[in-house]
């Protein structure tokens, strides 16, 4: 049997940015497709279209329920490159659908395979590195990750362009294809067989009761899951925004591009001030300031802005939105998983899954508000932003008591 030698430091980042790049290439190659999608297979509609997106969010949501236990039970990369095939499957499936009900089941099952990469694969980091290695192993596969919800966009424009967006999904084939290839020859297995759990769903049922139990973990999972809705329903209508609001379909791509890639600063930030400031007050800070932009945003649509200002204040907003992101989650998940370090694996599958079902019952009806303009999104994500504001109060109120 051949051995395989562990690949080198820049190797390993490339690999694992890689596979993390086929969830942001899943969700985001999507957008410029949504008009297509819209008018063909549900011109009655077109808004329904926006459920192309949640709807693998969901999928990968509940995914993550399992596959970080099944990875400490059958090893990692049994489980990446399983899910791997089933994302595969999944990506033909939808090249093929006629119905957007059939496209909607094919892209929560492709959401479902997709959920190997993003919990496993911090596994493998773990596995491999600890302490202040892992987080800068991690810090050099978020910098690349970054890129391609900037490029995703435009990816699946230039796809369009080409062919149609059916053949957006055979793009995603290309990609979890070669991540999976590199992963098998060049990645040894990171966890030892002696090392292995056996799979529980009673350990399962005992770890959520217990996480749903601890107030402090309770209301941190509220709390991803309403900045997460935020992300989503913006996500979601960012498209239709563009084009039917402001006439700028057309160079959808190149905007998005150039918000996300400002917008990643706020990890930097993050790295740089949270040693000195803490996770709560930048949490409260971001979420605050998050609540008045918005307010401001939503009130400048409704009373109306002349000339191109309009637009300027979306892009200002959608920068805030996607910028608050690198300044609250992280924290977030931090705070929650404080409490929880004995079972930290586990919870943290069952805490992200519970989060991001929460943030797409949440985030789904507000994209389907769309009318024409910025309103019932901005609406929407103001009500999503106090709630996550008020949260966190709730949450220094209840450590304050313990």
């Amino acid at each position: 049997m051949r051995i395989i030698t562990a690949p080198g430091r820049v190797e390993f980042v490339a690999l694992l940015a890689t596979l993390f790049a086929t969830i942001a290439f899943s969700i985001d190659a999507m957008l410029p497709a949504l008009p297509q999608i819209g008018a063909e297979l549900t011109p009655e509609d077109v808004n329904r279209a926006q459920l192309v997106v949640t709807s693998f969010v969901l999928g990968m949501g509940i995914g993550t329920l399992f596959t970080g236990p099944l990875s400490d039970t059958f090893g990692r990369k049994p489980v990446i490159l399983g899910g791997a095939a089933i994302y595969i499957a999944m990506s033909l499936l939808a090249a093929t659908e006629d119905t957007l009900e059939g496209l909607l089941f094919a892209r929560m099952i492709q959401g479902f395979g997709a959920a190997g990469p993003r919990v496993v694969a911090l596994a493998i980091v773990r596995d491999l590195h600890s302490g202040r290695e892992m987080a800068r192993i991690m810090s050099f596969v978020m910098m690349v990750f970054t890129l391609f919800p900037a490029l995703a966009p435009s990816i699946g424009a230039l796809i369009i362009d080409v062919s149609s967006w059916r053949a957006i999904f055979w793009a995603f084939v290309l990609l979890a294809t070669i991540s999976s290839l590199w992963l098998f020859l060049r990645l040894p297995e990171t966890l030892p067989r002696q090392n292995r759990r056996p799979f529980s769903v009673v350990a399962l049922k005992d770890a959520l009761a217990e996480l749903l139990g601890n107030p402090v973990v309770r209301i941190t999972i509220l709390m991803q899951g309403l900045i997460f809705s935020m992300l989503f329903s913006m996500i979601s209508q960012v498209q239709q925004i563009y084009d039917l609001s402001f006439g700028k379909g057309d160079s959808f791509p190149l905007w998005f591009a150039g918000v996300a890639v400002c917008a990643a600063s706020g990890n930097v930030l993050n790295a740089a001030l949270v040693m000195r400031l803490g996770m709560r007050l930048l949490i409260q800070v971001m979420l605050a300031a998050n609540v008045v932009i918005v307010a401001l945003a939503l009130t400048a649509f409704i009373v109306g802005v002349p000339g191109g200002w309009g637009f300027a204040v979306f892009l200002v907003w959608q920068w805030s939105v996607f910028f608050q992101m690198g300044l609250t989650i992280g924290n977030v998940n931090a705070i929650a998983m404080e409490p929880v370090g004995h079972i930290a694996g586990l919870a943290a599958s069952l805490i992200g899954a519970v989060a991001t079902v929460i943030a797409v019952i949440i985030a789904a009806p507000v994209g389907l508000l769309f009318n024409g303009t910025p309103v019932p999104l901005a609406a929407g994500v103001l009500v999503e932003a106090v709630l996550a504001l008020l949260a966190m109060r709730w949450l220094l109120r209840v450590e304050a008591r313990s």
